[in-house]
């Protein structure tokens, strides 16, 4: 089993330039308004497609790794392709503690790498949990949160 996810994007060969240093492979589809990854790890269906002008409004985007090792390759690549734009360790978010890095595709999506260090108990409501997804590149970061 493998989700799929199709993106509306402004500019498919800028989106499709970024996508390959996240996931460091070319699509394996691409014509000048639609791309697609194939991918096995994360395992994914990623579909990138022209918009009219709109583009798709999500919270955030995320890939789940299993270790902090997986974060530490994650954080290498992220960084040798200049596109890592933020590192929490031990964050408390979404009643869990994690280890999370951030960065931003071309159409502003936001998106997550991270480990679960462990599951906090769920109490009060999650805009207290301390969660703090970046809304874009330059944006003021928690104290916790270092590069």
């Amino acid at each position: 089993m493998r989700p799929h996810l199709s993106l509306d994007v402004r500019n498919v060969p800028a989106s499709v330039e970024f996508y390959q240093k996240v996931f460091s492979v070319a699509p394996q589809k691409q014509t000048a308004d639609y791309a697609k990854f194939d991918l096995t790890a994360p395992a994914l269906n990623l579909a990138l497609v022209s918009s009219t002008g709109k583009v798709s409004a999500v919270n955030h985007l995320g890939i789940e790794v299993e270790s902090v090792d997986d974060i530490a390759g994650w954080k290498q690549r992220l960084q040798e392709q200049g596109i890592l734009e933020k590192v929490e360790v031990g964050a408390e978010c979404c009643f869990a503690r994690q280890d999370k890095l951030w960065f931003t595709d071309p159409d502003g999506n936001a998106w997550e790498v991270f480990t679960v260090l462990e599951q906090l108990a769920v109490t009060g409501t999650l805009k207290n949990t301390g969660c703090c997804a970046p809304k874009g590149k330059g944006v003021s970061e928690p104290a916790t949160c270092t590069v």
